[in-house]
C-alpha cells in the first residue's frame, strides 16, 4: 500500500489535516489566516486518502521562523509510528535548512495524563517516537488560568509600589539579574549557550516586543527607597491576556514579593475587563506554582516540552 507524504495545499485541506484530532485543531484556520502557520508547515501521511500521521509547526507572528512543533500525531494502524517518523524526516528536510537546530516540541496534556491510561499512552507514545529522532524531554509545565469571579488577589501588608518600565535598559537589567538562580528549565538550558545578558536581550526582542498590548502595562516593583525588587509583564498574546513574565531579583527572593507582583499584574489586566488571564510555570518551580495558586490561578492542563538541543 502506497503512503504519500506531503504538505497540505492550503486552508481548504484543513479538514484533511484534521482527520486526526487534537485540541489545537480549532485554532488552525485563524492561525493560517494570521500567518502563525503556513500550509507548507502542515504535513500529512496519506494511505488511500486517509491520514495516518501528521506534523505541523507554529510561530508567534507572521513572517517569523517556526517556533515550535506542536502537531505530531499518528493513528493506531500497524506501522503508524514508523510512518510518522518518516513524515517528520521529510517535513523537517523541507522546512528547515540542513544542519539547523530544530525548534522545541510542545504537547498540551490533560491534568490527569499521568494517571489516565488513555491520555498517558497518547503522550508517552509521542515522546518515545520523538526520542528516536534525538529529541529529549526538557520539562513538564503547568498551564494556569485566572477568572474574574475569583477576584483580584489581595495582599496584606503591601510593601511595594509600582512604576512603569522606563526603557529597554531598565527592564533588561532586571531580566538579566533574575536569571541568576532561575528555576525555569528553558532559561537554564539557554544559559548553557549564552550569557544571562544575551538571553535577556534575546527574550526582550523576540518575545516581549512582539506583544501588541501596551507596554505601559509593564511594571517594576520598588521599595520605599526606590530599589527595584522585581517586575511583572502583563500582556496579550494572539489568544489570551497573559502574565507573560514575572520575576524577583535574587537579593529579594524568599520575602513574599512575588505575591505583590502577581497581584499587580492581575489587577492591571482585570481592569481591562478581560474574560480570563493565562499563565504557565514549570512543575518544578514550586515557589511560582504556589504563588499562582494563592492568587487564584488554577491549573487547567499541563504541557510537555522536548528539545533537540
Amino acid at each position: 500500500m502506497t503512503t504519500v507524504l506531503r504538505p497540505i495545499t492550503g486552508p481548504d485541506e484543513l479538514p484533511l489535516f484534521c482527520q486526526l484530532r487534537y485540541k489545537l485543531d480549532q485554532e488552525l484556520a485563524r492561525d493560517l489566516a494570521e500567518g502563525r502557520r503556513r500550509p507548507q508547515w502542515l504535513w500529512v501521511a496519506l494511505r488511500d486518502d486517509q491520514v495516518v500521521a501528521r506534523v505541523g509547526w507554529w510561530t508567534w507572528r507572521e513572517g517569523e521562523d517556526p517556533y515550535a512543533l506542536d502537531f505530531f500525531d499518528f493513528d493506531d494502524s500497524p506501522g503508524s509510528v514508523d510512518v510518522a517518523l518518516k513524515l517528520f524526516e521529510a517535513a523537517t528536510a523541507a522546512v528547515f535548512p540542513e544542519g539547523a537546530t530544530l525548534p522545541q516540541y510542545i504537547r498540551f496534556t490533560p491534568l490527569d495524563w499521568l494517571d489516565d491510561p488513555a491520555a498517558n499512552r497518547v503522550v508517552t507514545e509521542r515522546v518515545a517516537a520523538l526520542e528516536r529522532t534525538g529529541a529529549k524531554l526538557l520539562v513538564e509545565r503547568l498551564r494556569l488560568e485566572w477568572l474574574p469571579e475569583r477576584g483580584v488577589p489581595e495582599v496584606d501588608n503591601r510593601r511595594l509600589t509600582f512604576r512603569p518600565v522606563a526603557d529597554r535598559a531598565d527592564l533588561v537589567a532586571l531580566m538579566t539579574d533574575v536569571l541568576d538562580g532561575t528555576l525555569d528549565a528553558h532559561s537554564q538550558a539557554e544559559l548553557t549557550r549564552m550569557s544571562a545578558a544575551e538571553q535577556a536581550n534575546q527574550q526582550y526582542d523576540e518575545e516581549l516586543l512582539g506583544y501588541q498590548s501596551p507596554r505601559e502595562w509593564w511594571r517594576i516593583g520598588v521599595l520605599d527607597d526606590g530599589t527595584p525588587v522585581g517586575f511583572v509583564i502583563p500582556a496579550r498574546n494572539s489568544y489570551n491576556p497573559i502574565i507573560a513574565y514575572i520575576g524577583v531579583v535574587p537579593a529579594h527572593r524568599g520575602n513574599g514579593y512575588i505575591a505583590e507582583l502577581l497581584a499587580e499584574g492581575t489587577r492591571l489586566l482585570a481592569a481591562e475587563g478581560v474574560p480570563r488571564i493565562r499563565a504557565a510555570t514549570d512543575v518544578g518551580n514550586i515557589p511560582m506554582a504556589k504563588a499562582f495558586a494563592r492568587a487564584g490561578y488554577e491549573v487547567f492542563e499541563r504541557q510537555v516540552d522536548m528539545t533537540w538541543e
